[in-house]
């Protein structure tokens, strides 16, 4: 058969130049492009599905003017090389730790050279040896990139972390030898050596040039077939080709489809990427709601959500990892369907409705109309998420979410819950109970809502509450919890909820945040 067709090479800044990669199936990993094809072997492979960050890279697209926290014209984020595919590059820059090496020899002034020897190593690279910060060295690039992205921003805006925010920016980074203490050591001392900074100049430059427009098509071959990678650049053009590829894969931050790949091996065959649709990562204040598209990433979503119900801090932080927050989507998180997604029991707990397009038809639903069973749902062939709208009047409500898992930072949960409470004095006037991890779905405790909806905000209510929620959810035993565990654990979430919003002498959130006890508990145990 024929294998004609119009694509386009991948194009991407990479070690102080543009590269064009053809040639490549669109579902090769930056991963695998990095160490077999590039030779850059100091990103390394753990566990190839987004969880170790051993392959930790930062990716940097052109910031928005004004943008905060860009630098130098540069919006710089760390990803897992494992799970993205190649040509979602397109127009980007890929940084990795062989690109350290290069700032260090460039990246002093004069006056800097007369006080000091150029040195080998970058800060971040020293402060790691200097702390003794690596011990069999594999989870060490990763690590380093990850606090680089940390170095950079901070440098910009001329601030210091403090140890727990190392900390959280770390999250994504298991080490297996030396626990974590000596490497916060490092992300606190790599700010004491002579500054090493990235010169943007040429990348944004490089950047500019690379700036396009139209829908970026590219093609491999799979044997006798080719398959396409289209990425659009308007909601229109992503509509049309939604419509007229129904069958195609869409393609958001890969932290699920790159497993597919990866763990199960399955085909793709045509893809349809949304990453360059600027209009899906829209997060808008409008008259009556927090409009949040799809593509958002779910970091932004929940920077969003969290600068308005800070009580939703703490979720945000631990919802994965920075790696996965950065390139995952608040839509796809939902679209996907895991009765395990952290979002969908927040936003249900919000009244979110959430927003479907097929060409140029929109419709909406409220979002637990939207899961069908495990893992199906109301989306149409041809149709996809475009966004989530949570009414301005949820955010008025005291809001809460707890997730329960065996680590405490970049694990999936064993339960997840978003609960939503408004008092009219000592009475329930309004309540919203979303699990995720108790059935096939997420979804509200219809049972236990009712016991608690025009009662008085009691223990006596609570207790109610508790035992009508053995008649909403039948749980399952599996590796994350027994079935037992997770019924008395959502009962116990209730309680939670009732100390932390009764109206008499209720318990402040901070009694029970990591991030306002931790900070004393680190400087105590060194860890």
């Amino acid at each position: 058969m024929s294998m004609t067709t119009t694509t386009q090479p991948i194009q991407f800044f990479h070690r102080g130049r543009i590269v064009d990669v053809s040639g490549v199936h669109p579902t090769r990993s930056v991963l695998d492009w990095l160490r077999e094809d590039a030779r850059c072997t100091g990103t390394k492979e753990g566990c190839n599905e987004g969880d170790c960050g051993a392959c930790t890279v930062v990716i940097g697209e052109l910031a928005d003017p004004g943008e905060k926290g860009a630098v130098g014209g540069l919006r710089l984020q760390v990803v897992n090389a494992c799970i993205q595919f190649l040509p979602t590059l397109h127009g980007k820059a890929l940084f990795t730790v062989e690109d350290l090496k290069a700032q260090c020899s460039h990246g002093h002034d004069a006056q800097q050279h007369d006080k000091h020897p150029v040195q080998r190593l970058h800060p971040v690279q020293q402060a790691m040896v200097d702390c003794h910060g690596s011990q069999c060295g594999f989870c060490t690039p990763g690590f380093v990139m990850s606090l680089w992205s940390t170095y950079e921003h901070h440098q910009e805006g001329q601030t210091r972390p403090t140890r727990q925010q190392l900390a959280d920016d770390l999250s994504g980074n298991l080490c297996r030898c030396t626990g974590y203490r000596p490497i916060l050591d490092a992300g606190q001392r790599m700010f004491d050596l002579p500054a090493v900074r990235l010169d943007t100049q040429p990348v944004v430059e490089a950047l500019t040039a690379l700036r396009h427009d139209r829908t970026f098509e590219y093609a491999a071959p799979l044997g006798q077939r080719l398959d396409h990678f289209h990425a659009p650049t308007t909601l229109a053009e992503l509509a049309a080709l939604r419509e007229a590829k129904p069958a195609a894969q869409l393609l958001a931050g890969s932290t699920d489809v790159g497993l597919w790949v990866n763990k199960q091996f399955r085909d793709l065959g045509d893809i349809i990427y949304v990453g360059d649709v600027a209009e899906m990562k829209a997060i808008e204040e409008r008259a009556d709601e927090l409009y949040l598209g799809a593509g958002a990433s779910l970091e932004s979503a929940f920077a969003a959500l969290a600068r308005r119900i800070p009580s939703l801090t703490d979720v945000w932080l631990r919802f994965a990892s920075p790696p996965i927050r950065n390139a995952g989507t608040i839509g796809g998180n939902v679209a996907n369907g895991s009765p395990i997604g952290d979002s969908p029991p927040v936003l249900m707990a919000l009244d979110a409705e959430i927003e479907l397009r097929r060409g140029s038809q929109l419709r909406r639903m409220p979002l637990p109309d939207f899961y069908v069973d495990y893992m199906k749902n109301r989306l149409e062939p041809g149709e996809f998420v475009q966004g989530l709208a949570v009414p301005k009047a949820a955010l008025t409500r005291q809001v809460r979410a707890y997730k329960i898992s065996k680590r405490f930072d970049c694990d999936i949960s064993a339960l997840c819950g978003g609960f939503a409470i408004e008092l009219d004095g000592d009475v329930v006037k309004e309540v919203r109970l979303a699990f995720g991890g108790m059935a096939a779905i997420v979804k509200r405790a219809a049972n236990a809502e009712a016991a608690l909806a025009g009662k008085p905000w009691t223990q006596a209510t609570v207790n109610a509450a508790k035992l009508a929620l053995a008649k909403d959810f039948t749980p399952l035993t599996d590796m994350r919890a027994s079935a037992d565990y997770r019924l008395q654990v959502a009962q116990n979430l209730l309680q939670r909820l009732w100390l932390e919003t009764r109206t008499s002498d209720p318990l402040p959130v901070e009694a029970t945040s990591v991030w306002s006890v931790m900070p004393h508990a680190v400087v105590a145990e060194g860890v």
